[in-house]
């Protein structure tokens, strides 16, 4: 039997703007590469994380904390991808 593998990771928002439709955009142009199963929560609200509308009712400000929960092969690598994108400001100047 195969377990399937379930990662998770926790990264603060950084930029001014916090999660807007351009940094949702970028989260889910990485998340459609992956072929398993991608929820990001913030707080108590949990969404979809390949969807963009689903993460903008996330709300998620400058210093919000995202859980992003990655299910399947790939997952430390898609992790590590959306970290690292949301570390950087999601390319933003202005970021703290």
């Amino acid at each position: 039997m195969i377990r399937e593998v379930e990662l998770r990771r926790t990264v603060s928002i950084c930029n001014r703007q916090g999660l807007h439709a351009r940094p949702c955009h970028a989260l889910v142009s990485i998340a459609s590469e992956f072929p398993g199963e991608l929820r990001v929560s913030c707080g108590d609200h949990e969404v979809n994380g390949k969807s963009i509308l689903e993460l903008m009712t996330l709300n998620a400000s400058q210093g919000s904390v995202l859980e992003i929960c990655a299910r399947g092969e790939g997952a430390r690598e898609i992790l590590d991808r959306m970290e690292e994108l949301v570390r950087s400001g999601f390319g933003e100047s202005g970021t703290s």
